[in-house]
């Protein structure tokens, strides 16, 4: 059996009971579970101060499981990076340890690419997805076909436009604006031919747009083969929009950007997501508005 453990980053979890969900479910999925000693601390909206969670990422390294899931997102990793041993972290990935999420977890994915190319998981977070009432079919069976490593490419529906589209590189990114706050910091890798993928949550679009338009003015699109987007989830439309919306906001990127950015990829902070290796060679190739990402 594959060991599992469940620690906690960055922001706190309120409640005990979606843990144990989690913990369950992940049990039934065959992984022998162990949930971190700090796991349920609480400090202000932290899962413990900083000086805890610290202790518990380097622990978890020390311990080197199969697989290192985050129990949720939310805030907290950005005060950890300049602190964190990164050599402990890469030595971990060396002996095997898949660190695995999404949200949050992008500080850390990020920056254990930047600093030492280690590859990491972007899939489920622990509370936030199997501690969920319900649960689908497809966010457990991609999780554990790719933790098993009998997943080796996901499909989706993009828009049209893109037909013959053929795009290899590292695949890197996650979450928008955890992504944008390490821009200019020694955390943020330079990924020249990549895939980036990126995703976000009660942003609303002009923000979407605003941030992206940051890396395009930054140089970073350019140095792309290809930008998927997935989930924009959770936001507000606003009485100031007059007709604009997420769809305006990617035409008026592409209308500046000369790297194809494609939509539909099913990740980010929606019910039903994806696991995808962060660090690895892929390659994205689109049949009509059928799109397939293979590792």
């Amino acid at each position: 059996m594959t060991d599992l453990t469940l620690f906690t980053p960055a922001g706190v979890l309120l409640k005990a009971a979606p843990l144990r969900l989690a913990a369950e479910r992940l049990k039934a999925l065959g992984f022998t579970v162990k949930t971190d000693e700090a796991a349920l601390a609480k400090h202000q909206r932290f899962g413990g101060n900083d000086e805890i969670r610290l202790s518990a990422v380097h622990r978890v390294a020390q311990e080197a499981p199969s697989i290192a899931m985050a129990t949720r997102g939310g805030y907290g990793l950005t005060r950890l990076l300049d602190r964190l041993d990164w050599k402990l972290l890469a030595r971990s990935v060396a002996r095997g340890t898949r660190w695995v999420g999404y949200s949050d977890m992008t500080a850390l994915q990020m920056g254990l690419w930047a600093h030492a190319q280690a590859p990491t998981w972007c899939g489920p977070l622990a509370a936030d997805d199997f501690g969920r009432e319900v649960l689908d079919e497809v966010t457990p069976d991609c999780f554990v076909e790719a933790m098993s490593g009998e997943l080796e490419a996901i499909g989706f529906r993009t828009e049209a436009g893109f037909d013959g589209l053929q795009a290899a590189g590292v695949l890197w990114g996650g979450n928008l604006t955890v992504l944008m706050s390490l821009l200019g910091t020694p955390h943020w890798p330079v990924v020249k031919g990549g895939v980036l993928f990126v995703e976000d949550v009660n942003e609303h679009p002009y923000r979407v747009e605003r941030m992206l338009l940051q890396l395009h003015q930054a140089g970073v699109l350019a140095r792309q083969k290809a930008v998927v987007l997935g989930a924009i989830s959770d936001w507000r439309p606003s009485p100031m929009d007059r007709g604009y919306t997420l769809k305006s906001a990617v035409d008026h990127l592409r209308s500046v950007s000369k790297t194809p950015i494609l939509t539909g990829l099913p990740f980010g902070h929606v019910s039903t997501k994806v696991t995808m290796p962060f660090g690895r060679k892929v390659t994205l190739l689109v049949d009509g508005r059928d799109a397939l990402l293979g590792w």
